[in-house]
């Protein structure tokens, strides 16, 4: 007698593991790409819910416009309109109030001598006059030209009255 060896797949199991394979293969791009667009629709949704409420208070205010007493609300707060016969007085928080800048040392620059009663161009020009303007220095320090040639003697020291 011959015993029959169980078979672990047969070949019913086998094709229908590949027929789902192949369903998978080929609903899954299908599935990805509608459930995306589902979010994508949920997310329209919501901003078209946000739009139309914003439009809703846009319209609310507009028809605020249309009564006389806003409008003249309006014009008292933010242009400081008054009637006729009324006095208009301003209130200036005292820590919102800029305290005058320090004085300006005047033996920084000839720049930082520049003040805000000079107009924007000439305060330019006179940065560029200040910046092409050569350095002075000590007579020690530089050579002295030869009266003579116009030339430098090369030494940087100062001649002595050698004459030829």
């Amino acid at each position: 007698m011959q015993t029959k060896v169980p078979r672990l797949f047969s070949v019913r199991a086998i094709v229908l593991g590949v027929v789902l394979v192949l369903a998978f293969v080929l609903v899954y791009p299908t599935l990805h790409t509608y459930l995306r667009q589902q979010v994508e629709l949920r997310g329209l949704r919501q901003d078209v819910a946000a739009a139309r409420e914003r439009n809703d208070d846009l319209e609310a205010e507009l028809a605020r416009w249309d009564d006389p007493a806003y409008i003249t609300a309006q014009a008292r707060e933010r242009l400081a309109y008054v009637f006729p016969g009324e006095t208009a007085f301003r209130v200036v928080d005292p820590e919102s109030v800029e305290e005058p800048a320090a004085p300006v040392d005047e033996q920084d620059t000839p720049v930082a001598t520049t003040t805000a009663e000079v107009p924007w161009y000439s305060a330019l020009w006179d940065s560029m006059a200040v910046a092409g303007a050569e350095p002075t220095t000590d007579d020690a320090t530089t050579p002295e030209k030869d009266s003579r040639t116009g030339t430098d003697d090369g030494a940087g020291a100062k001649k002595g009255t050698d004459a030829p």
